[in-house]
Parts: structure tokens; sequence; C-alpha cells
């Protein structure tokens, strides 16, 4: 009989121990699919990549639609540089390696300078480009 009621109780225990350790593996992603249903563009946004180096973004041009959600991938194949574009207020550094990511949701038709902001040598002045955003 003891060994019964101990068999239970070990049962018990790894139930509890298993559920601890897959409920934070799985609470994630729920709450991502959670978010994506909720808000079926949080999954479909947008991603737009631009590389920075002396002197010069590429795409120099973007094109986006008013009140639609993007990300700006941003990598630089050189140097430290910036990303500024004052009408949308954005700003980002951008370093040799890595991505970083910038969240915009445009809110006005417009076109929009952006530019290095960065020093990074002559030629500085001349790396811009334009984000144009229409209705």
């Amino acid at each position: 009989m003891k060994k019964v009621h101990l068999l239970r109780i070990l049962s018990v225990v790894m139930a509890i121990a298993l559920a601890y350790t897959l409920i934070p593996l799985f609470s994630g992603r729920l709450a991502a699919e959670s978010e994506s249903l909720q808000n079926p563009q949080a999954a479909q946004v947008n991603t737009i990549k631009i590389t920075a180096k002396k002197f010069e973004y590429s795409p120099r041009k973007i094109r986006l639609k008013k009140g639609v959600e993007v990300v700006l991938e941003l990598t630089s194949l050189d140097r430290h540089h910036g990303f500024k574009c004052p009408g949308l207020g954005v700003r980002a550094d951008i370093y040799p390696g890595k991505v970083t990511s910038v969240r915009l949701t445009p809110q006005k038709a417009g076109t929009y300078e952006f530019h290095c902001d960065s020093y990074c040598g002559s030629g500085h002045e001349e790396m811009s480009g334009d984000i144009i955003v229409e209705d």
C-alpha cells in the first residue's frame, strides 16, 4: 500500500515538474500566436533592408504607404554610421555586423530626407536619401 501511495505522489511531482518545464517554452509562442490572431497585421509587417557604407545608403529612395507599419533593418558594411530622418522622427545608430531595427508608421504623405548624422569622412554630407510616403 505504501508503494502505491509513493508512486502516486511521485507521479504528481513529475507532472508538476514537467509542466513547469514546458510552460515557459510554449508561453512565448502562444503569446505571439495570440497577438497575430488579435491583430492580423502584426504577423505581416513589411521589412525594408537598408545598408550604409561610406558615403551612401542603399536603397537611396524608399517608398512607403501612409498608415502602414514597416520595419527598417539597418546595417553598416564598413563603420559606424547614423540614420536620421527628422521629418518622421527617426534616429538610429548603425554598426558593422549588427542589424538595427526601427519600426515606423508614417502618418502623413510627403517626401522626407534621411541622412547620416555620424561623421564618416569627406563625402559624409552627400550620404542621404529620401523616404517617399504615399497615400
